[in-house]
């Protein structure tokens, strides 16, 4: 995972994969509290150091922009500029991306002295030498962004440049999605390849060496499976450090996005008896659903509050009037109506995102070719089927259940999205991606496993070689492309 997570990061240019830029000044708040620097400003806005101004705006064109911004209200102007929105770095994989990589940016050394001169200073200095990002952060808990800062904090404290920040970051995101992946396969009782098989999908790869909060949400929804699975059909007795393990897990992941949280039902599926006696069950059940519930509180109030008290709601990306919480929960047919439309339009979409059609920030010409999905499709149902002899721990009832929970997550997925990025006027959801849906699938696929299909050849190393092998054909293939654009 290391190695081929590596490949894509160097390939997929710093801020390239889907919302990274949101990501990247999010884990930046994080790492100057880490330094000790003020997060925002008055305004709410974020600083970052002058040398890293170039990330967010690549050509320079709007230097100061708050200062102009704020000069334009004072003379009765909108504020509004009519040269467009700055580039970002590697929102488009082009021959300008790699250039500006290869340049480092075009910061002068001025800048770089006023930004080192700025972050050495006392407390009466703390704001020198440092700018404002026009980027929004993510309202989400910050522990989603912990490694990533980390690796900007390190790279800001060595003195280097932009793009070894962002390396960094993106380094250190991947080594946790690696670190904790680890632990899950040593803690699944079985399915050990089909977890590793999903873990090596190219957008799985993608998300991981990215700077994206999807790399916390994957790699602990599959330790939180993992120790479900083991203590339903593997331990013996549910121990206090299992009940804060998934405690914990559910208080870091469940903020970032708060419709995973109905993983928590995968606990169901251990049996009572396990717990000692009905009591402990309930303790237990109250300290995982209870972190969660706390966390919740904590980072997502707020947000959870806005959006079902809102009578009037409006889409900014479509500029038109979007669905109310009160509308929708008077609507059940009209929203299952859309749910239905999304499906059947865009089904087979959200099959192929899932495992990579499109990357380079959801670039279409950046895809995994749709004979590179159908054999990575084919190498999991071959990973998940029974060989001979092997024992299948999961009973009809308790498919039924991870199939419900996996329905709830998903339903759950499409209403925040029509609750939050669909139009009136569109006749399925708006925003639903494939990806969304990875964290379930390695559980999903369990679920196939059967007495009636046996197989009876290919080792698993053979099949997992050839997933590899795919994945290092996908990223050349990408890298082929870009170069085609020069």
């Amino acid at each position: 995972v290391m190695c081929l997570g590596i490949l894509y990061m160097l390939v997929l240019a710093p801020l390239s994969a889907p919302d990274e830029v949101s990501h990247y000044i999010s884990a930046y708040e994080l790492s100057n509290r880490f330094l000790g620097l003020p997060g925002t400003d008055e305004d709410g806005y974020i600083y970052i150091r002058a040398e890293d101004d170039w990330i967010e705006d690549v050509n320079q064109e709007f230097r100061d922009w708050k200062e102009k911004s704020e000069q334009e209200s004072l003379n009765g102007e909108n504020g509004e500029t009519e040269a467009g929105k700055p580039i970002i770095l590697g929102q488009t994989l082009k021959e300008e991306t790699y250039a500006a990589i290869h340049d480092g940016g075009a910061v002068s050394d001025q800048s770089a002295e006023q930004s080192v001169a700025g972050e050495s200073a006392g407390n009466s200095g703390k704001t020198a030498g440092l700018r404002v990002s026009r980027q929004p952060s993510v309202r989400t808990t910050p522990l989603a962004y912990v490694p990533q800062a980390l690796g900007f904090t390190l790279a800001r404290v060595l003195g280097l440049n932009s793009i070894a920040l962002l390396y960094l970051g993106r380094f250190f995101n991947l080594l946790l999605f690696a670190a904790v992946g680890v632990l899950t396969i040593k803690r699944l009782p079985f399915g050990k390849n089909v977890f590793f098989g999903v873990s090596i999908l190219p957008m799985s790869l993608h998300l991981a060496a990215s700077l994206s909060y999807d790399v916390v949400i994957l790699a602990f929804t599959g330790y939180f499976t993992a120790v479900c699975l083991d203590l339903a059909y593997k331990a013996d007795t549910v121990k206090v450090k299992d009940v804060i393990a998934l405690a914990v897990v559910m208080a870091v992941m469940g903020p970032c996005k708060m419709v995973y949280g109905a993983i928590a039902g995968f606990c169901l599926l251990i049996p009572v008896k396990k717990f000692g006696n009905w009591g402990k069950w309930t303790v237990s059940a109250a300290a995982v659903l209870g972190s969660f519930l706390a966390a919740m509180a904590v980072v997502n109030l707020r947000t959870v509050a806005m959006y079902t008290q809102e009578s009037d709601s409006y889409v900014a990306w479509a500029e038109e009037a979007g669905y109310s919480f009160a509308e929708l929960l008077h609507q059940p047919v009209r929203v299952l109506q859309l749910f239905y439309n999304t499906v059947a339009w865009q089904g087979e979409s959200l099959y192929s995102g899932m495992l990579g059609e499109s990357l380079g920030n959801r670039d279409a010409v950046l895809n995994t070719p749709y004979v590179v999905i159908l054999l990575l499709t084919a190498c999991l149902v071959i990973l998940v089927l029974k060989k001979p002899g092997e024992e299948i721990f999961m009973k009809i009832k308790e498919r039924l259940w991870i199939w419900f929970i996996c329905l709830v997550i998903f339903a759950a997925l499409m209403f925040s999205m029509l609750l939050a990025w669909t139009p009136k006027s569109s006749n399925m959801v708006q925003g639903v991606q494939g990806r969304y849906m990875l964290p379930l699938l390695p559980v999903l696929l369990l679920t196939l496993k059967n007495q009636k299909v046996v197989r009876t050849g290919t080792d698993d190393r053979l099949v997992l070689y050839t997933m590899m092998a795919a994945d290092v054909y996908v990223i050349l293939r990408i890298f082929a492309v870009v170069c085609l654009r020069l």
